[in-house]
Order: C-alpha cells, then sequence, then structure tokens
C-alpha cells in the first residue's frame, strides 16, 4: 500500500504554545482513522494540519505524495476533500444546497462565472441522492436541519473526487436519532471500494461508525497511542487519553465508553 501522509516529528504552535508535540504518524491507502481525545488535545489543529491550512513548527508533513513547506500546496488541498463547521459560514446561508455541492468542483461557494459539465451535474445529483438531499436540492442552508447540513458539508466534501477525505466532528451536536443515520451513512462511506482515505475528529468512543480501521488517541497535543482499532481502543488507553477512569466494551461492531468520575 502507498503512503497517503506522513508526518515526521511533527510540532505545531500557536503563539508560544505549542498544540501538537512530536507527532509521528502514517496513513496508507485504504485507511479509515478516527483521531480521538478529550477537549485540548489539538485534533482541530490535527485536522488543520492534513488539509494544509496550517504548516508545522518544526518536523516535516507530506500529504498525498507532496512535502509541505516544498511542493505546491494549492495543488495538494485540491486533492483533498474537508467537511468542517466553519465551511458554513464560508459557503453562506442563502446558498442552495445543489449550488453549495456543485460549486466544490471548481474550490468555490457560490456560483458565479465558472462553467459546469453535464458530468459535474451527474456529480453533484448522485451525491445529493446518495446523501439523502435531493428533496432539499433548492431549499436555502439557511432553511434545512443540523443534521442535514452535516449530510450537505460531506457531499460537498466529496464532489471534487478527493483522494483524501477529513471530517471534522461530523456528528456533533445531533440528537441521537439523526447521529445514527449520519453514522450507518458514514459507515457505508468508509466500506465503499472506491472511497477515499478518510480521517474523523470525534470527542466519542460511540461516535466511530463501523468501518473505521485505525485510531489515533491525542491528550495535550501528544499521540498517546495509533494503530488498528481492535488494538487500540481499551480501557487503558482511553484512560490514559482522558485522564479518568474509562470502562470500554463493545457490542457488534461499535465501541462504547463510560467514565468513572469523583
Amino acid at each position: 500500500m502507498s503512503t497517503i501522509a506522513k508526518l515526521t516529528d511533527v510540532s505545531v504552535n500557536r503563539g508560544k504554545t505549542q498544540i501538537l508535540k512530536n507527532i509521528n504518524w502514517q496513513m496508507r491507502t485504504n485507511e479509515k482513522w478516527a483521531v480521538l481525545g478529550p477537549n485540548g488535545a489539538g485534533k482541530t489543529t490535527f485536522l488543520q494540519l492534513l488539509s494544509g491550512y496550517i504548516f508545522p513548527a518544526s518536523g516535516t508533513a507530506e500529504v498525498l505524495g507532496e512535502q509541505f513547506g516544498i511542493s505546491d500546496i494549492t495543488e495538494i488541498r485540491s486533492r483533498i476533500g474537508l467537511a468542517t463547521a466553519n465551511m458554513l459560514n464560508r459557503i453562506g446561508f442563502d446558498e442552495s444546497v445543489h449550488d453549495a455541492v456543485i460549486s466544490a468542483v471548481h474550490g468555490v461557494t457560490g456560483i458565479g462565472l465558472e462553467r459546469y459539465a453535464d458530468l459535474d451535474e451527474e456529480r453533484a445529483n448522485e451525491l445529493l441522492e446518495e446523501w439523502l438531499l435531493t428533496p432539499l436540492a433548492n431549499k436555502r442552508i439557511a432553511n434545512i436541519s443540523d443534521g442535514e447540513r452535516k449530510r450537505l458539508l460531506i457531499a460537498r466534501a466529496l464532489m471534487p473526487n478527493p483522494e483524501l477525505l477529513l471530517l471534522d466532528e461530523p456528528t456533533a451536536a445531533l440528537d441521537l436519532g439523526s447521529r445514527e443515520a449520519l453514522l450507518n451513512k458514514l459507515q457505508s462511506l468508509c466500506r465503499k471500494a472506491d472511497a477515499p482515505a478518510i480521517v474523523m475528529v470525534t470527542h466519542h468512543v460511540e461516535e466511530i461508525p463501523a468501518g473505521i480501521t485505525h485510531i489515533l488517541l491525542l491528550r495535550a497535543g501528544k499521540a498517546i497511542a495509533s494503530g488498528p482499532v481492535e488494538q487500540v481502543i481499551s480501557s487503558v488507553t482511553l484512560s490514559a487519553t482522558y485522564g479518568v477512569p474509562v470502562m470500554v466494551h463493545r457490542s457488534g461492531e461499535r465501541w462504547f465508553a463510560t467514565a468513572r468520575v469523583k
């Protein structure tokens, strides 16, 4: 398998604060990763690093065969799909669901002077159907639910056929039914033969969809453990990650955790 991303002794600073500390991590083709950890662990920074929107203060970061600081970062970003809540503010809540998805093929937000081929329309319509958005295609983003917005962001991120898909807390703030519906869709995506490599950030073990193959655990900017799911998820590793005693159990293909807090 070829390497999708490789971080070697990578540290990231924000001002005088070190957010990520000497991270060594590698992702290969066909792997689907979840990044797990408490607030302030550096999860979102990790995703921003992989997307090329921030650079290491030290160490080397290679994504899709290109090294940050040497290669054309714009070209690298064009090969990465990014779904994050902040994208909604860039798109604008007056945009239609259809336009928000199809415009991603040109890396823009909103329909302007760009031209869209028939194949672009076909691709957009397929994604709208796949992510249960077809009935909402002409609706404004302001008038759809949080769960529908989450699906929209993923469909948009998939529009350019990315080689790497980055998901920042895709199930955050969803009610139980909406969360489970989205996790089922993510499970299907992870298992598609033509799916891109995936890195998904989450706070909660139960929000890891079946189909995720690998886990990276972060605490205070440091990697606690990383590797195949079955080898990494345990009461010991999650207790070290969250700083409280954690009990882990598995039900079918899903993982669940409870913490004992005094």
